[in-house]
């Protein structure tokens, strides 16, 4: 059965609010799942794409990345958005918009910044001062905040700018350039995305230029450095290219752990006995951190443009149409997650979720997003008297990165030993 002739469920793939209510989003995708894995959605103000919501039709299309390819429309936009950016100056091209040889050299110059035994010798001590640092501040509100805004909101910030060499005093800028960037479709960030994201890359241009001035003079021990003296066929990257990698660093690196902490925290409140297991058994924390990863799935879609004719699940894929990658969907899908509508700490295929991609294009800072996450919740759980929500969380409407944008809790929590 095809439901392309029903745009209104397709209506959940580019209406901002249609993400903000996370339970009726969870159920009409699962109806897709069921009844037309593969739907054409023709939405008005959007050009025609395919919404893909099964886990296996997006495992493959994210192997097939000879045929699948990024360009410069990565992520889901009103129609002619794109081209006014770019005819304004303000299109920037990043990891996420490559594909083969290019993709390769340029995910090399920081390739190893990020791989595991790196990151436990040069960052994980930095890790753990700034999380016992932000389970400190949590003493500063007397038992309640909003956790969201208040603690998951800035930790991941902190950790990212540290290693990129972004001076504390300029966080509070970048926080809100990466708001406008992922979240500007969402009232409470103005609510006119295309306005927001020319604005951010501009006044990011600016900010990453004096950087790459000041780092090519001055190097340290800091990716910014690492980039701004990178050199690709003997040459160095161009201010453009420059400013696509610190922007995917400063951006990715930020806002998506942001939004897993404190969906993953949101997550365990909402099933105290899951909270209990991890509190009782804190030797399940690396599944329980990818249990919340899967829940959360921050990263909502991306693009592909098929570059040849294709049957996908049964479906004709044309050559130059564009696919829509639903990992929030995917990683719901009842045929890899029994039961998927259950948060279970203990789940057995819980790293099965595909919230960092999959293949060549998997995410460049999944393990330091893990060991942010990690180091918080065992700092927290170590400390924690009592916790539990303050209200009802409510989420951010946006139809590319998101999760929680307020969790309101009540807490007792003792002094750092």
């Amino acid at each position: 059965m095809s439901l392309a002739c029903e745009p209104e469920i397709g209506r959940i793939f580019v209406d901002p609010q249609a993400y903000a209510d996370l339970d009726v989003w969870h159920e009409s995708a699962a109806q897709l799942r069921r009844e037309s894995p593969v739907l054409r959605v023709n939405a008005e103000g959007y050009d025609p794409f395919w919404a893909i919501t099964r886990h296996a039709d997006v495992t493959e299309i994210e192997r097939r990345n000879d045929i699948f390819w990024n360009t410069m429309n990565s992520t889901l936009r009103e129609r002619g958005a794109a081209e006014a950016a770019r005819a304004q100056g303000a299109a920037i091209k990043t990891l996420i918009h490559m594909d083969g040889a290019e993709h390769r050299a340029y995910r090399r110059i920081t390739n190893d910044w990020f791989k595991p035994a790196n990151l436990r010798q040069t960052l994980e001590v930095e890790i753990k001062r700034l999380a016992r640092l932000f389970v400190d501040r949590m003493l500063e509100f007397e038992g309640e905040c909003d956790f969201a805004t208040d603690i998951a909101l800035y930790y991941p910030l902190r950790v990212i700018m540290s290693v990129l060499g972004v001076p504390e005093s300029d966080e509070p800028l970048m926080l809100a350039l990466t708001q406008k960037l992922f979240s500007g479709e969402d009232p409470d960030f103005g609510g006119d995305r295309e306005k927001a994201v020319i604005s951010a890359l501009r006044d990011m241009m600016q900010y990453f230029n004096h950087m790459t001035v000041d780092r090519r003079a001055r190097p340290q021990n800091d990716i910014a450095s690492t980039i701004a003296n990178a050199t690709l066929d003997g040459e160095p990257l161009g201010d453009f290219q420059t400013l696509g990698y610190y922007i995917i660093i400063a951006t990715a690196g930020h806002d998506t752990t942001s939004s897993s902490l404190a969906g993953g925290l949101a997550a365990l409140l909402q099933h105290p006995d899951q909270f209990r297991v991890l509190r009782d058994d804190p030797s399940l924390l690396d599944t329980a951190i990818d249990e919340m990863i899967r829940w959360v799935s921050p990263v909502r879609h991306f693009l592909r443009t098929a570059q040849q004719d294709y049957l996908l699940n049964g479906m004709p894929i044309q050559t130059g149409d564009v696919l829509l990658l639903s990992y929030l969907s995917a990683n719901r899908d009842e045929a890899v997650f029994p039961e998927s509508d259950r948060f279970d700490i203990r789940r057995k295929n819980a790293a099965d979720h595909l919230a960092f991609g999959l293949g060549v294009h998997f995410c460049l800072g999944m393990h330091l997003a893990r060991m942010e996450m990690k180091v918080f919740f065992q700092e927290l759980l170590a400390r924690l008297d009592s916790i539990a929500l303050n209200g009802e969380p409510e989420y951010t409407a946006t139809t590319f990165v998101g999760g929680p944008k307020h969790v309101p809790i009540r807490y007792r929590i003792r002094p750092t030993p």
